[in-house]
């Protein structure tokens, strides 16, 4: 492995000081997409073992009704806002996030930051040949990647053992696990520790939108945050889970906000009855 650099010497900012916004339950980073790219470096330098999760609306449904995912998300290491959602549920919640940190541009800089600094990464999960096709696209962008491993897979238990002895045996710094949520976050969780991998990373759909099985997005809709809507067009199999994620997460959203709202009202009622009542008693 080469020797370790500074976040300075490749150009990241230095990590930044945490900070977390709760949105409806789940802590989130409020994080660049820098920034988080800088705390993972950070974390890879500082040894141990560290689970990023990236969090979308449709993690924070899942939450609320699996305490086991809740579990999993409230022990991370790092919990990036994927999802033009949260950003939109932030503001209207009045902390805002400082932007949204994708799981495809996070696994790009992250390969450009291991292929700098010498670290290896190990793609699981995705339909068979898929992850191999993005590997050879991120090893194309950050010349010097070093791929310790691809592989399909499954996330059921019974495979554990298998994929357990396999990455173990290729020692990769970062990996990164694209079976979908929950179930690729649950997978980490289970198998981290077994595994001695330094950073495992739940990315979705990134291997298919890198292997480009899955068309991405225009830049334009995805500054518009309409990413997910080009998405379903091209995947109208996930249908039934937005239909069932996005007008729950809308509704809690709206609804927290008027309990904090009818909150910081009954407080301000009871501050200006205080205030009254010592008026009253200064007066006597």
């Amino acid at each position: 492995m080469l020797p370790v650099e500074t976040s300075a010497s490749v150009g990241l900012p230095p990590p930044p000081l945490r900070r977390r916004i709760t949105i409806l339950g789940v802590a989130i980073d409020a994080v660049t997409e820098a920034e988080a790219v800088a705390r993972i470096a950070a974390l890879l330098e500082a040894g141990g073992v560290h689970q990023i999760c990236t969090v979308n609306p449709e993690f924070v449904i899942e939450a609320g009704r699996n305490p086991e995912f809740a579990a999993v998300l409230a022990r991370a290491t790092l919990c990036t806002p994927d999802g033009v959602g949260l950003l939109l549920a932030a503001r209207y919640l009045g902390q805002p996030l400082r932007g949204r940190v994708t799981g495809v541009e996070l696994t790009r800089r992250l390969a450009a930051l291991a292929a700098q600094r010498g670290y290896r990464i190990f793609l699981l999960g995705a339909a068979p040949g898929v992850a191999e096709a993005a590997a050879q696209v991120l090893a194309r962008e950050a010349p010097g990647l070093l791929v310790a491993g691809c592989y399909a897979g499954s996330p059921t238990p019974r495979h554990e053992p298998f994929l357990q002895q396999m990455i173990r045996a290729a020692r990769p710094d970062i990996l990164l696990v694209a079976y979908g949520h929950p179930r690729q976050d649950l997978w980490i969780a289970r198998n981290q520790e077994r595994l001695g991998v330094p950073i495992a990373i739940g990315v979705g759909g990134t291997f298919d939108y890198l292997a480009g099985t899955v068309p991405r997005a225009p830049r334009w809709l995805r500054r518009l945050g309409l990413e997910w809507l080009h998405r379903l067009a091209h995947q109208p199999q996930r249908l039934p889970r937005i239909i069932d994620a996005v007008p729950r997460f809308i509704w809690h959203v709206l609804k927290k906000n008027r309990r904090t709202g009818e909150q910081r009202n009954r407080r301000a009622e009871e501050q200006k009855s205080r205030g009254t009542e010592k008026q009253k008693n200064v007066a006597t």
